[in-house]
């Protein structure tokens, strides 16, 4: 407010010193009226400029301030046809009113001429300078924003790859471990039952079965952590995560189709009837659909040897035209549930098992269904398309993915970057202001160039309009008929004929004088030499050569 406060009172001195210099009159009203308006011109920088530019009109005060305005509406008026419309208005307005207020005294070419340039040097020229700074900070501010949001998702994306890595792994314990554990669960069960057992040997396996039992408890508690942090899992990942045991074609843990038979084959170790069926043609499947259909199975084996320990499992395998379907069916168990041989603990469930289920069956475009079936037994069902879901590759999406894999963002594998197209596309070029705003500077340097040019040579032929040569009056005599002597004068410009006006010796009477400039070049400092014809009656009745101070 200081700043602005100072800035009216300089703007205001300087157009009353102005108008005092040009003894105009109007010291007072232009002082006040460009104090006022520059205190307006951020508010309103569109109608300020046409208002300046209608004062400017009137004298010589506001000039300054013009410089001002200028300057606000390029950098505030966003809108290029209502900047531009404001300075064309502005100067029309201008012109006409400097025309009406001078047209007798000075040429109306020379107004508009004069009037042109002088605007596109104290308007125009400013206005393009400020509307290249303000386009430049405006484009500085939008890259620190944009560098700002990159380093957020930076951040975000590191975060996230983190979270998917929880996510499979808990994903992994949960089917892997589980598994394995329940397996353990089930053998120790048998064994405590055997009666060829001694009993210290039916109390060592009681031990093991405890321990499995706590070891599973444990699990579900480390797994639900793992959860709580990561439960929605970006697309991509546990779909394609390497299974516990490594890779491989066939056996326990290659966590694709074939290892479906080392899972009942080890099931049935444990003493569980588990049938295995295939039906159709068998088609491959893409890596990441065989680890959910062996998924599947291993999730459907746990859950029966859990639930319903001792119960015949049927596995199936159907090569539908376009899907596999994996279904797993498991009898109503021979006691109730929770309770084993010698006193067993209750059944422990991590309750993640059929959701992480369903998000694999998801992610490769398939579907899971479970429930109890008729003879009161579970069922559960899945199919998984041969191709896998769109976007799923033929060597499992991210299945390199991990704290190992192939280098992210922020140390994140390659697949915690899908899905953030803000990172991976490069910013988009932009033109820098700096050209249309030289362009425009260069274009109005030109037109003040032409128009000082176009000035000097109007100039110059007005001053030759206006002059008599030597030859030329001597050459006239009194008595010579109008129409031959001013068939011989030049035009004449009132420009600078106007201050000639009534000079020189007292004309004869009842006479009609003009004046011009002679080309004497006797005149001196501060003086101009003269030449006046009268005529009356249609001859010249007098011609006068003399001096008129300046």
């Amino acid at each position: 407010m200081v700043r602005e406060g100072v800035g009216a009172l300089l703007i205001g001195g300087l157009a009353g010193l102005i108008e005092v210099a040009s003894h105009s009159g109007l010291t007072l009203a232009m002082s006040v009226a460009s104090a006022a308006l520059f205190l307006l011109r951020r508010g309103l920088p569109a109608t300020v400029l046409v208002l300046t530019a209608v004062v400017g009109g009137l004298g010589g005060g506001p000039l300054p301030l013009l410089v001002c305005v200028g300057w606000s509406a390029g950098a505030r008026v966003r809108r290029v046809w209502v900047l531009a419309g404001s300075f064309t208005v502005g100067w029309v307005l201008m012109t006409l009113i400097g025309v009406v207020k001078d047209a007798g005294q000075v040429p109306v070419k020379l107004i508009v001429g004069f009037s042109l340039g002088g605007y596109l040097l104290l308007a125009v020229l400013p206005a393009l300078w400020g509307r290249y700074r303000a386009q430049r900070r405006a484009l500085t501010d939008a890259l620190r924003e944009r560098n700002e949001q990159l380093v957020r998702e930076r951040a975000m994306v590191a975060h996230q790859a983190r979270l998917r890595e929880r996510h499979r792994i808990a994903q992994d314990m949960h089917d892997s471990l589980g598994h394995q554990l329940a397996l353990i669960s089930v053998h120790s069960g048998a064994l405590e039952v055997d009666r060829t057992l001694t009993d210290r040997q039916r109390e060592a396996v009681g031990v093991l079965r405890q321990a499995a039992v706590a070891a599973m408890r444990e699990l579900r508690e480390v797994v639900g952590v793992l959860h709580d942090e990561s439960t929605a899992p970006p697309p991509g990942a546990g779909a394609g995560g390497a299974p516990v045991g490594g890779p491989g074609t066939g056996g326990v843990g290659t966590g694709g189709v074939d290892g479906i038979e080392g899972l009942v084959d080890s099931s049935r170790a444990a003493g569980t009837v588990v049938a295995l069926l295939r039906d159709g043609e068998r088609r491959p499947l893409s890596a990441s659909a065989g680890h959910a259909a062996y998924r599947v199975v291993q999730e459907a084996l746990t859950n029966a040897h859990k639930h319903a320990p001792g119960a015949p499992i049927t596995v199936a395998l159907r090569y539908e035209p376009d899907a596999l379907v994996v279904e797993v069916v498991n009898l109503a168990a021979p006691e109730p549930v929770g309770v084993r041989p010698g006193g067993a603990a209750a059944v422990v469930s991590g309750g993640q098992g059929l959701t992480g289920l369903r998000e694999r069956a998801r992610l490769v475009g398939g579907m899971v269904h479970t429930g109890p079936t008729p003879e009161a037994g579970f069922r559960l069902a899945a199919v998984l398309p041969y191709r896998g879901a769109e976007g799923a590759g033929a060597d499992g999406a991210g299945s390199a993915g991990g704290p190992g894999g192939a280098g992210g963002v922020g140390g994140a594998p390659e697949w915690a970057l899908e899905g953030v197209p803000a990172m991976a596309a490069a910013p988009p070029k932009r033109r820098s202001p700096a050209i249309g705003c030289a362009v425009g500077g260069v274009a109005v340097l030109l037109a003040v160039l032409g128009l000082l040019v176009w000035g000097v040579v109007g100039f110059v032929r007005s001053a030759e309009d206006s002059t008599v040569k030597r030859s030329v009056y001597e050459s006239l005599e009194p008595g010579t008929p109008e129409a031959e002597v001013r068939r011989q004068l030049p035009p004449g410009s009132d420009f600078f004929l106007q201050n000639l006006k009534g000079t020189g010796p007292t004309p004869p009477e009842g006479s009609v004088c003009v004046h011009f400039l002679s080309d004497d070049p006797g005149t001196g400092w501060g003086e101009d030499a003269a030449v006046r014809f009268c005529f009356k009656d249609g001859v010249l009745v007098d011609k006068q050569h003399y001096r008129v101070k300046q």
